[in-house]
């Protein structure tokens, strides 16, 4: 190789190190730039949570720390970068013996690919402070991007990490949209657990299909009918539905007495907006233990009864989903005979959407 081919070849090998050097440097964008989905309203004590500050001295204690939860939440941008990184906060760390961490407080990146959301990866937890790579790799292509927060724990602050070279912006494809929202109440299961990771929750799964915001507000083991929750919902006059899905954490005298007044204070000013009760799933373990099949079943016939008095209350507007094969008959859904895998909130999801196709519609 003579002199002024080495000198050349020096040269461009000496430009690819220096692109290459550029695209490694990670450029940090905080999260509150970027547009966020899932909350009923902007007047949380921080960003990164569900429940109004209003309700701190309102709400039982269990109901507003659970409030603090991200699940449902997620944020939305655009990027041409060739990877996408996260750093979070955590504002306690939360293990369980059930559930992954990457369902409980890890990040779930979901992109546009130009007819749905498809999975690209997740960002795996590692303590209270997190950063990692979440992609790397892609083609410097624009696409639209939606990151899911943690279910079982929640964020104190979160930053969006791109190619230095790069560009991030807020997004321009209005998807999912925020035009007449779902907004699903409940329990642990609603919550999400036990999804081994954010995205799958089945509110989250209902999101993508519906391509819809859908609101969060599943309280773990307080799905209780607390009428402030209620009337929070109601606040969100141009909801598209509010499923309840709390049977679970209620017994028989709570289904009595306070379903009922739960779906007046939703219904007052919002007739138009449909309502939709969900039995509880069969728990697998119920087949084998009896009691608690007894249990489940006599709290669905009480919701059922619940259901046809508001009926001939004349609440027209109102639906009722049974159980049955909610999340399939194998037995093969739960972790735990209760909570959840992702084959079952997908199974679950499925049921609601095709339930939702019959009475959910857009609302100018």
């Amino acid at each position: 190789m003579n002199r002024t081919r080495k000198h050349f070849f020096s040269i461009v090998m000496l430009l690819i190190g220096s692109a290459l050097t550029l695209q490694s440097q990670t450029s940090w964008h905080d999260g509150n730039l970027f547009p966020l989905l899932g909350k009923t309203c902007d007047s949380t004590e921080t960003r990164y949570e569900r429940l109004p500050a209003s309700l701190k001295e309102v709400s039982r204690p269990p109901v507003w720390h659970l409030g603090k939860n991200s699940s449902g939440l997620a944020l939305r941008f655009r990027s041409n970068s060739t990877r996408i990184s996260a750093r979070w906060e955590l504002r306690e760390d939360v293990n369980m013996n059930h559930m992954t961490d990457t369902g409980i407080k890890g990040v779930d990146l979901y992109a546009w690919n130009g007819q749905h959301w498809q999975f690209v990866n997740s960002g795996r937890p590692n303590g209270k402070e997190n950063e990692q790579v979440i992609i790397s790799g892609m083609t410097p292509l624009e696409r639209e991007y939606m990151l899911y927060l943690p279910l079982y724990d929640g964020v104190t602050g979160i930053s969006i990490g791109v190619d230095s070279t790069a560009t991030i912006t807020t997004p321009v494809v209005p998807f999912p949209s925020r035009r007449n929202p779902v907004i699903c109440y409940g329990t642990s299961i609603t919550q999400g657990g036990c999804a081994t990771r954010a995205g799958m929750s089945y509110t989250n799964i209902l999101g993508r299909m519906m391509n819809r915001e859908v609101i969060n507000l599943g309280f773990s083991g307080n799905g209780q009918l607390d009428y402030e929750i209620a009337e929070l919902m109601s606040r969100r006059t141009d909801a598209g539905l509010y499923l309840l899905d709390f049977i679970p954490n209620v017994n028989l005298q709570q289904i009595k007495e306070k379903t009922a007044r739960f779906v007046e204070i939703l219904c007052q000013q919002n007739q138009e907006i449909p309502v939709l009760l969900v039995e509880s799933i069969t728990f697998p373990h119920s087949f084998y233990d009896r009691y608690a099949y007894n249990i489940v079943e006599e709290k669905n016939r009480a919701l059922k009864e619940e259901f046809k008095k508001l009926r001939a209350a004349g609440y027209t507007n109102i639906h009722y989903l049974s159980s049955a094969e909610l999340i399939g008959l194998d037995g093969e859904a739960t972790v735990d005979g209760i909570h959840l895998t992702d084959l079952g909130f997908l199974r679950m999801a499925e049921k609601l959407y095709h339930k939702f196709c019959m009475f959910v519609t857009e609302r100018p």
